[in-house]
């Protein structure tokens, strides 16, 4: 039951917060849009609370359910540095993120967001296939 409960609750949970900051802020959700603000607007209050929300929020959960996640092995710090980078280049040359256009841009029956999300499922399927 787990299998299936609990990700239907986190689906539900997310569904919720993006409603309610539509509906109260008049903004669409998304994390890198979130992360913009906080670093490089005047705003950094709410953003700053949406971050810690999620930092949280996801460490009491793994805190309450005892679950814990195993990384296979140390990457390099360069790495990570860069491959954050090229992440966020691509956030800002896709005019969003994963979670801004799978979220809420589909839900809005955006055509910019269902082509966006179209195309990095599509990359990250391809991505599995050929590593696998």
């Amino acid at each position: 039951m787990d299998t299936i409960f609990n990700p239907l609750v986190g689906g539900l949970l997310i569904g919720l917060t993006a409603t309610i900051y539509l509906l109260t802020l008049g903004k669409v959700i998304g994390i890198s849009g979130i992360l913009s603000q906080l670093l490089f607007s005047k705003e950094r209050f709410l953003p700053f609370l949406f971050i810690a929300g999620l930092i949280i929020g996801g460490a009491a959960y793994g805190t309450l359910t005892e679950q814990t996640v195993d990384f296979p092995e140390i990457r390099s710090p360069w790495l990570l540095i860069a491959s954050g980078l090229l992440v966020g280049y691509g956030t800002r040359l896709g005019g969003g993120c994963t979670s801004g256009h799978g979220v809420c841009g589909i839900s809005r029956l955006s055509p910019r967001s269902i082509v966006a999300t179209a195309t990095f499922m599509l990359a990250a399927i391809l991505t599995v296939m050929v590593l696998n």
